[in-house]
């Protein structure tokens, strides 16, 4: 029997060795070795890690211990001498090295900065010892990210909330990892954590492994077109997501041609929200005939975008066809009268939706006319939402009529809100109240509104205020020589000892209307005078002081 290699054989030890230690000893989390959990995640090859000061460094890991991690000790020599206890205790050191984070806890939120929940502090024992949370650790100490507390203290729930703490693509990446085998988790919102493209592109490779998640929120994270031709694969890979949510990430139109590919390959997805996107005429018509070949989602939610004219009409003609769909939103687009009509049409075939909202969306009084002949014979919609549309009262009254002419009706709430509704309509919807017993109406308000009264001018309420109480304004602005002329400071404080509800502008106001001659002094005979008066007073004050003038000139003494 040939004599075996000392070097395997030590090799063979080492791997025997390890091979019973936790998450931590296996961490290839972030080294490109045959045991990582998630083989499509990949690391950088450079890495910063945090020192004892909570910040990141440029500092790589020291040499042993990158070595102990990424597997590169098997390449060594080993000593012949040395035994599994001397294994363990180098494995040790290594584990201890790796996970030194400054000497603060990550099970405590004083020490970090990630989160702002008051929560009980997870005490650190064997049971809390979960699958993936070491891995977590050793991926972020790696990354030379912090951990996330709040993560670590809930990775057993079955709903995770994560919205808004900035994670970015940094700190995706290690939750990813964590994410691929954690078993408790149903829920994830990571909604607000500017994951980017990067940061959705691991969102899908651990959701294309992971088989627990069935309800993922991604809203607002900026992932865009790139992620939209990823999510296609995590469509087809995983069967378990059941609600997706999307809104506010870019989405345009050459997005749409991705989500269109996923809507049709899908057979588990219920839930799908693309609201707050920027989905325009050309997107309506990719997802249109996905829509109309779609065979499990249920919940729509297309709500502000751009889609109009050809994409409007496609989205009604894929609902005309889609035996699935039950709550539809499509508010906050513009499907003018083109979409209208098309969307009557599919109202008189599709035999499930029973809520739709199509509030803001152009309609006119022809647009509710084209669009109530669906609600005419459709017998399965129980919430209509037209609101905000410009179809004034009479569109409104179309809109009723055909809810009348139709005896198989069952709709519950009609809101027209932000619509004015006269009384014509009014009369009508008192019959179809009859019809409908439960049916409940919105609107905009059913009259004119009455017009504001008018502001009445300051100068106008001080004269009537004087006149009531009988004020003397000679005594008011301290007029010992009743010329009716008073400095301007004298007169605002005149005002400003009234019981009179003046604001500083109204001051300003009266000030400005009364006369002021270029010394800056208030003429406040307005107050006191008609204006026939006032100016017949006016002529005699300055006959007055011209007399007084030439006089004043023929006599010095």
């Amino acid at each position: 029997m040939p004599e075996s290699d000392p070097k395997v054989v030590n090799e063979t030890k080492s791997e025997q060795s390890s091979a019973g230690h936790s998450a931590r000893s296996r961490v290839s989390t972030a080294t490109p070795s045959s045991s990582r959990p998630v083989s499509r995640i990949n690391t950088a090859s450079s890495r910063r890690v945090v020192t004892r000061s909570g910040r990141r460094s440029d500092h790589g890991w020291n040499s042993s211990a990158r070595e102990e991690l990424s597997g590169e000790n098997a390449d060594k020599d080993v000593d012949d001498d040395s035994d599994d206890d001397d294994d363990d205790d180098s494995q040790k050191r290594v584990s201890s090295e790796f996970l030194d984070f400054g000497g603060l806890d990550i099970y405590n939120d004083d020490g970090w900065d990630t989160d702002l929940e008051a929560e009980p502090e997870v005490a650190k024992s064997a049971d809390n010892d979960v699958p993936g949370r070491q891995i977590y650790i050793d991926a972020c100490k790696l990354d030379g990210v912090i951990p996330a507390s709040y993560f670590l203290r809930h990775m057993t729930d079955s709903s995770l909330d994560l919205r808004h703490h900035g994670l970015g693509a940094d700190g995706m990446r290690p939750l990813a990892v964590a994410l691929v085998m954690n078993t408790s988790i149903l829920k994830l919102n990571l909604e607000d954590n500017w994951l980017d493209v990067e940061g959705g592109r691991y969102v899908c490779e651990m959701l294309s492994e992971n088989c627990y998640i069935t309800d993922i929120d991604l809203s607002n994270n900026r992932l865009g077109v790139e992620f939209a031709q990823q999510f296609v694969a995590v469509v087809v890979h995983n069967s378990t997501v059941t609600h997706v949510t999307l809104a506010g990430n870019n989405l345009n139109d050459k997005a749409a041609e991705y989500l269109a590919e996923a809507i049709m390959s899908t057979s588990h997805i219920e839930y799908l929200d693309l609201r707050n996107n920027k989905l325009g005429e050309a997107g309506g018509v990719a997802l249109g005939p996905a829509l109309a070949e779609n065979s499990s989602i249920r919940y729509l939610d297309l709500s502000w975008n751009n889609i109009r004219r050809k994409g409007a009409v496609s989205i009604a003609n894929g609902i005309k066809q889609n035996v699935l769909i039950q709550n539809l939103n499509l508010s906050w687009n513009g499907f003018g009268i083109d979409g209208a009509k098309a969307l009557g049409e599919a109202l008189k075939v599709n035999p499930v939706v029973e809520e739709l909202d199509i509030s803001n969306n152009r309609f006119t009084t022809e647009a509710a006319v084209l669009f109530g002949k669906g609600l005419a014979v459709n017998e399965t919609l129980k919430s209509l939402k037209m609101g905000k549309n410009p179809m004034q009262s009479a569109g409104c009254f179309a809109v009723c009529s055909a809810i009348a002419k139709n005896s198989g009706c069952i709709l519950q709430n009609l809101d027209f809100s932000d619509i004015m509704v006269n009384a014509d309509f009014l009369e009508l919807f008192k019959k179809v109240s009859d019809q409908l017993p439960g049916i409940k109406l919105y609107h905009g308000g059913d009259g004119i509104p009455a017009r504001p009264k008018a502001r009445a001018r300051p100068v106008v309420r001080l004269k009537n205020y004087l006149q009531k109480r009988g004020l003397r304004c000679a005594v008011l602005f301290n007029d010992s020589e009743h010329t009716m002329l008073v400095p301007k400071s004298s007169f605002i404080k005149g005002l400003q000892g009234l019981e009179i509800n003046l604001t500083p502008e109204d001051i300003e106001e009266i000030v400005d209307e009364l006369d002021v001659n270029s010394a800056g002094d208030v003429n406040y005979s307005g107050l006191i005078l008609s204006p026939t008066d006032f100016t017949e007073k006016e002529k005699k004050m300055a006959n007055t002081i011209q007399t007084t003038r030439t006089r004043t000139r023929e006599d010095p003494q």
